[in-house]
């Protein structure tokens, strides 16, 4: 959020929320209208030494300026006014909060788009993330090249998206959505990509040495010159893939019935090159 944005709502919020704690720990100012203290003939007549006359004389002159102004009606007023100035700016507070969401996810989409292009984080997983877990649709976004190792988006509408050249091992995307996305030569080392949909995806080249492709759908997905050592494929639907000529299918785990013969005969390679992943 921009330091012009955070001006003008931090202070609102601060207000808002102070105002809150006040209400709830009781520290609201109530009006009292205080007593008639007594006359100044019955108040001398309390003391017990002389010397006190002055101090017990100066208290008496405040408790009659006390008592005046809590009956001075203008001072009751004030009160009622802060009472309800609070609950003017809670229901500002609350009815602005579709706006602030709005504000939100206009800054993480500038830090993505800023960056687009560039090396680097660039604050793009921290805004891919927050998007995501807000349910904003990532369709079409560019983030190659760049540095999003261990980004979580779990379930993330990433259609279209383009990762070629990202280095995003140990992402996290179960059930995330990479339909006709481009994967080319992007680093996927140890990702998450349980249930994911590669549909008409672009994974050539690309590093997917230890990933967990459970369950993925790999329909249309061109995996040319692509690496799957030690990837675990338990239950991938790989009847349909589009290419996998010189991909390396050296140690898949679990591979389903079929997969590794099937792979070799459209030109699939099983070359140890000396990779291994922790077990």
């Amino acid at each position: 959020m921009s330091e012009k944005n955070l001006g003008l709502v931090a202070p609102r919020l601060d207000f808002t929320l102070n105002a809150a704690g006040s209400i709830r720990r009781g520290k609201m100012r109530i009006h009292i209208r205080r007593e008639r203290p007594a006359a100044w003939s019955e108040r001398r007549q309390v003391r017990k030494h002389a010397w006190l006359l002055p101090f017990v004389a100066l208290e008496w002159w405040w408790e009659w300026i006390a008592y005046a102004l809590s009956n001075w009606t203008f001072l009751e007023v004030l009160d009622y006014l802060e009472t309800f100035s609070v609950l003017i700016a809670v229901i500002f507070y609350f009815s602005e909060s579709g706006d602030r969401v709005k504000q939100r996810h206009y800054q993480a989409w500038q830090v993505v788009n800023t960056s687009q292009g560039k090396g680097g984080s660039g604050g793009r997983i921290d805004a891919l993330q927050e998007l995501n877990a807000d349910r904003v649709p990532l369709v079409g976004v560019d983030v190659s090249g760049a540095f999003l190792q261990g980004v979580r988006l779990d379930k993330a509408r990433l259609l279209r998206a383009n990762f070629s050249a990202a280095d995003v091992r140990d992402g996290k995307f179960p059930s995330a959505d990479f339909s006709n996305a481009n994967l080319r030569s992007a680093n996927l080392r140890r990702a998450n990509l349980e249930q994911v949909s590669f549909q008409g995806a672009n994974l050539d080249d690309t590093d997917l040495t230890g990933a967990d492709l459970a369950d993925a759908d790999l329909t249309d997905a061109s995996f040319a010159d692509a690496d799957l050592t030690n990837a675990d494929l338990r239950n991938a639907h790989w009847e349909h893939i589009a290419n996998i000529k010189n991909a390396n299918v050296f140690g898949v785990k679990n591979a389903p019935q079929g997969f590794v013969e099937w792979a070799k005969k459209h030109g699939a390679l099983q070359q140890d090159t000396g990779t291994r992943e922790p077990g």
